[in-house]
């Protein structure tokens, strides 16, 4: 019965209102089955029997209070309740609709899991006990107990078809929580994954910087080392400035390289660094490809650190891009020097009834990755037909 315990935890929800509703049904069934033990039947035109005495009191609660403990044996519960049905029956206790057992078939119906099918003994102890009313019944009235079988097999037809849609109902929600569960996780994955790709991408790019300065830190080391005999102020002015080269370098690796691994281009071949110098080329493509783009700069333009170059190129890059594909017209570039920080914003128009990207993309993972590893900010926002992307990135260092 342990498949039967959790199918009828599942179907509880939780324990204490559980019991609560289990309690409900109880009274509701056993008062219910006292008023018709009363009348008699269901008949609206049968007189009033009289036989509400102990023994069909007793009968009626045997037939309704077991429901209390269904969660424990649903099977058990109907039996119980079912039995005691036909005892009231074969004493000529007039009730004809069984309460009781109809709301124990109901709950037997739909708490049954998936892989506790309905078997044949479940079918031959719901029908035998029918019949065994039926008989009780037939034998006590001397007749056909038509009214017995007219609400009593209705009303449990009734309540195995209703628990059945309440199971598959119940297994239905509970499949579609699985999936959307399923698909949360994907997406997650899809997102480390894109965030995983662009911080590659970046670790190239670095790797382009960092080569770059160090070969530039070896020639002048050499040259320092071959002049300083001859002429020791500028061999000194010479390790200055390897010194602050050095330091660059080394703040920009801390900021990026702790977050990274580099997986190494897939053809072997490291792409040539970029930043804003390479503007007017990017738009120049975008221009020839139809995407109509104008760039408004204010701010007095500084040279920028490595690493800020490469990302601000990137980002506009990727925006251009983004601009291109879902956009419904030209784009507008934005590009305002601050005192601390380069900000870029790239509004295009969208069509009405697009649907949004602000919530994802792996294009607008990878530049919020990019801003956020420099230490700046990365935000989306679509209104009044336009799509617009803010980005703000710190200045750093300078690269010499």
């Amino acid at each position: 019965m342990s498949s039967t315990a959790t199918a009828n935890r599942r179907f509880a929800g939780r324990p204490g209102s559980g019991a609560l509703l289990d309690a409900a049904v109880a009274v509701a069934t056993f008062a219910g089955s006292l008023a018709l033990l009363r009348h008699g039947g269901i008949d609206p035109f049968r007189p009033g029997s009289g036989q509400l005495d102990l023994v069909g009191v007793v009968l009626v609660a045997c037939s309704t209070v077991p429901l209390v403990v269904w969660r424990r044996s649903a099977i058990g519960v109907f039996a119980v309740t079912a039995a005691a049905n036909v005892l009231l029956a074969g004493l000529a206790y007039r009730i004809d609709l069984l309460l009781g057992p109809t709301a124990a078939l109901y709950l037997l119906a739909a708490s049954r899991e998936r892989q506790t099918p309905w078997t044949r003994r479940t079918t031959v102890t719901v029908v035998g006990l029918l019949l065994a009313y039926l008989g009780a019944a037939a034998v006590a009235q001397g007749t056909v107990p038509a009214s017995e079988l007219l609400h009593t097999g209705l009303a449990w037809a009734v309540a195995w078809f209703a628990g059945e849609r309440t199971r598959l109902r119940r297994e239905q929600i509970a499949e579609l929580s699985q999936r959307a569960l399923r698909a949360e996780r994907e997406a997650e994955r899809e997102r480390l994954l894109a965030a995983a790709e662009e911080r590659a991408r970046i670790a190239r790019d670095l790797h382009d910087s960092a080569g770059h300065t160090i070969s530039v830190i070896a020639v002048r080391a050499g040259a320092a080392r071959m002049r300083h005999r001859q002429d020791p102020d500028r061999s000194l002015a010479a390790l200055e400035a390897i010194e602050q080269l050095a330091r660059q370098t080394v703040a920009e690796i801390d900021q990026l390289v702790g977050a990274l691994r580099d997986n190494g281009s897939p053809s072997g071949v490291i792409e040539a660094s970029l930043g804003l110098a390479s503007l007017d080329t990017l738009i120049a493509h975008h221009a020839a490809a139809g995407l109509a783009v104008t760039v408004d700069a204010s701010g007095a333009p500084r040279t920028l650190a490595r690493a800020t170059d490469q990302a601000a190129y990137r980002i506009l890059q990727e925006a251009l891009t983004n601009a291109a594909r879902h956009g419904a017209g030209g784009a507008r570039i934005e590009l305002a020097f601050g005192d601390g920080a380069v900000e870029l914003t790239v509004t295009n128009p969208v069509l009405a009834d697009g649907t949004s990207r602000s919530g994802g993309g792996h294009g607008l993972i990878g530049m919020r990755e990019r801003a956020t590893l420099l230490g700046g900010s990365l935000d989306t926002e679509r209104a009044n037909g336009a799509f617009r992307v803010r980005a703000r990135i710190p200045y750093g260092r300078p690269h010499r």
